[in-house]
């Protein structure tokens, strides 16, 4: 039997397979990554392929808490833009 990686979503606070969620990544410069492949070095956080979760998430601010980073609007749009894309 196969172990498939299981994150949490920060959005709705639901465990989802690792692959059917979108990576945020603070690397050790302090630069904020969209992670497509998953692998990208540095702390990540998991939100689902869902506007609704994108939304709470801006609202609580709580990806910048778990960060530890405040984010630009500009990062907020292109997450828009993968969530849309999808």
């Amino acid at each position: 039997m196969v172990h498939i990686p299981q994150r949490t979503c920060m959005g709705c606070n639901s465990k989802k397979d690792k692959k059917d969620l979108i990576r945020i990544v603070k690397d050790k410069e302090n630069n904020i990554y969209i992670d497509k492949t998953g692998k990208m070095q540095g702390r990540g956080a998991y939100i689902c392929n869902n506007i609704e979760c994108l939304d709470k998430i801006i609202k609580s601010k709580r990806i910048e808490k778990i960060l530890e980073i405040k984010l630009t609007q500009e990062i907020y749009d292109n997450l828009r833009g993968v969530i849309i894309d999808k």
